[in-house]
């Protein structure tokens, strides 16, 4: 499993800090879900309140399925809106056009065709904490948004 973060530096030293954690979020999440784990240290350290226990579920929904990931998944069009100094918002796409399901007990790969579910819309309320780190503490996902599709 890869993941890809294309374009991910604006040049402002606060954004790029908050794009940049956000995109630790996605990998811990990611990193969760292929090692099937629910209590990695990459969940708890950037994941916080509500989207600490959505990302929770996420992951044992997928350990319940039996299933993991293979590939690359790709993550473009980041935007950050900075609410204040502790609180902002980042969006961005993920095309994962070339990731693929991999049933855990058979190893057999899922290689369904891309279709539009296969780009996903990411919205999330990132805040500051006591450290430094820009933790996701709310968030939204759209599968097949138009905003993402290619």
């Amino acid at each position: 499993m890869e993941d890809l973060f294309e374009s991910w530096e604006t040049g402002d030293t606060t954004k790029d800090a908050i794009l940049a954690d956000a995109a630790r979020a996605q990998t811990a999440m990611n990193h969760a879900i292929v090692n099937s784990k629910t209590d990695t240290a990459g969940l708890t350290f950037y994941y916080k309140g509500k989207a600490l226990t959505s990302s929770v579920k996420w992951v044992e929904k997928w350990l319940d399925a039996g299933v993991t990931y293979i590939g690359t998944t790709r993550y473009f069009n980041p935007k950050v809106e900075v609410f204040d100094d502790k609180s902002a918002g980042a969006s961005f796409c993920a095309d994962e056009t070339k990731a693929h399901n991999k049933d855990l007990k058979t190893g057999k790969v899922d290689k369904a065709p891309a279709t539009d579910d296969s780009y996903v819309l990411y919205n999330t309320r990132l805040e500051k904490n006591e450290v430094g780190v820009w933790q996701t503490v709310d968030g939204t996902s759209a599968r097949g948004s138009k905003t993402c599709t290619q």
